[in-house]
């Protein structure tokens, strides 16, 4: 699944990552890749924008570290991080749940066009 097809999901997915805990840019992407199975398989030039972008609007904080010698940056949710996951989980809800109506299969007999 390429980053496109992603367009307006992928800050929710970021967030929905790091509610588990901290984690540093490169354990972001594997989560992303494991818990989709492998359908997500986003380059970096894709989520570090991201991840910076959550930061400017206060729902990621960030901290460099250093570990075996490499410098890494390792983000976490804020308070508004996880309000604002709970915002998209709703929102999530209702969009897939109205677009379900549609997509989800074969209208009933009889059932309005």
């Amino acid at each position: 699944m390429n980053a496109q097809a992603l367009h307006g999901h992928l800050d929710a997915l970021l967030l929905a990552v790091l509610e588990r805990g901290a984690l540093h840019g490169y354990a972001i992407i594997e989560a992303l890749r494991a818990r989709s199975g492998g359908a997500l398989n986003l380059p970096t030039g894709t989520i570090y924008p991201a991840l910076r972008r959550l930061e400017r609007a206060g729902y990621v904080s960030s901290v460099w570290s250093t570990v075996n010698g490499r410098e890494r940056r390792t983000y976490e949710l804020t308070g508004a991080g996880h309000r604002a996951l709970a915002g998209e989980r709703t929102s999530w809800q209702q969009f897939s749940s109205t677009v379900g109506q549609f997509l989800g299969g074969v209208p009933s007999p009889g059932a309005p066009a």
